[in-house]
């Protein structure tokens, strides 16, 4: 009997192992899939995390981030899900397709050519773009080639290649020319003026923008730590540290935690005293250009007011909600 255990036990000894080298090993990523995690994951550090380590080296040296510590990605990109429908596939055809049914219209990124050779793979892509089913882009061809090559195991983004082909004879193009009109002689004093209205646009729009990536951000800070909503924007950054922590969460870019951006100054308040169940965002205009004051709180909602005054800012009776 003893030796009967003795031999079931070294048989099962052996059994062990084997069994456990039979697991599959997991699946490497492609160079594909590297290109859409870097550019269109919600996860922080992913952008840096697929550039040389070369180029790393050289943001850090200027501070733009150190180790892994990286801005929270690209935020347009992870702004577009909330205005419509953004897929990315792996395989197939299209990489990228943005739809804004309220627009009624489409975006797609098109794979032309993907190149693996070995350790690098050049993916070449394409721009279609559609208003009311219509292309829209008359004639006109951009195309993009990713090179794209292995460091350390990863794929990592070591060279953009940029074309633009404009076909003469497109149909498209050619409506379009015929419908073209020149547009009137501008002053110079008037084509000035133009410009400044358009960077005011510009700046109040992206500031808008980044009212509600810190207040969302708030809200995940707040559930991710467990007491509550900060009142310092470098808590929400974290250029500078290997992990994140409640004074660097990585939740928002270096350039928002530093408080400044769009020419606009942003400031939080108001959790100090309440055991950080509350907090009001505000964004004032760094020169006295006439711009917009800017505020929002816990709700997320983006009011402005010609008030610098948070408070009043949150008044219904002296603000309105902004729609953009």
């Amino acid at each position: 009997m003893v030796w009967r255990k003795l031999a079931g036990f070294w048989l099962l000894i052996g059994i062990v192992p084997a069994v456990a080298s039979a697991q599959p090993a997991p699946v490497p990523q492609t160079a594909r899939q590297a290109l859409i995690e870097m550019f269109f994951s919600p996860t922080p550090g992913t952008l840096q995390k697929h550039l040389p380590d070369a180029m790393q080296a050289a943001m850090i040296k200027a501070n733009l981030g150190s180790g892994n510590a990286t801005p929270s990605g690209l935020t347009p990109f992870s702004q577009l899900q909330s205005h419509g429908q953004l897929q990315t596939f792996e395989a197939g055809p299209i990489l990228v397709s943005f739809e804004s049914p309220g627009a009624n219209s489409k975006f797609e990124v098109v794979v032309e050519q993907d190149d693996l050779q070995a350790d690098e793979d050049d993916i070449e892509v394409s721009f279609r773009a559609y208003k009311d089913g219509q292309s829209q882009l008359s004639g006109l061809s951009p195309r993009l080639i990713f090179g794209m090559k292995q460091e350390s195991g990863v794929w990592r983004l070591g060279e953009i290649t940029a074309t633009f082909k404009l076909s003469l004879t497109d149909p498209e193009f050619l409506k379009a020319v015929s419908k073209w009109q020149p547009p009137l002689p501008r002053t110079a004093s008037n084509a000035n003026s133009s410009n400044q209205a358009n960077a005011h646009t510009f700046n109040e729009s992206a500031t808008i923008l980044a009212m509600r990536t810190i207040a969302h951000a708030e809200v995940k800070y707040a559930a991710a730590y467990g007491h509550g909503y900060t009142c310092s924007l470098s808590d929400l950054g974290g250029i500078g540290t290997d992990q994140p922590d409640d004074h660097h969460a990585r939740l928002i870019d270096f350039g928002l935690a530093a408080g400044k951006k769009y020419g606009y100054r942003f400031a939080l308040r108001g959790c100090e005293t309440t055991t950080g169940s509350k907090f009001i965002l505000t964004a004032v205009p760094t020169e006295s250009s006439g711009g917009q004051f800017y505020c929002t709180d816990e709700s997320a909602v983006v009011r402005n007011s010609s008030e610098a005054s948070g408070v009043s800012c949150l008044n219904p009776g002296t603000s309105r909600e902004v729609e953009r």
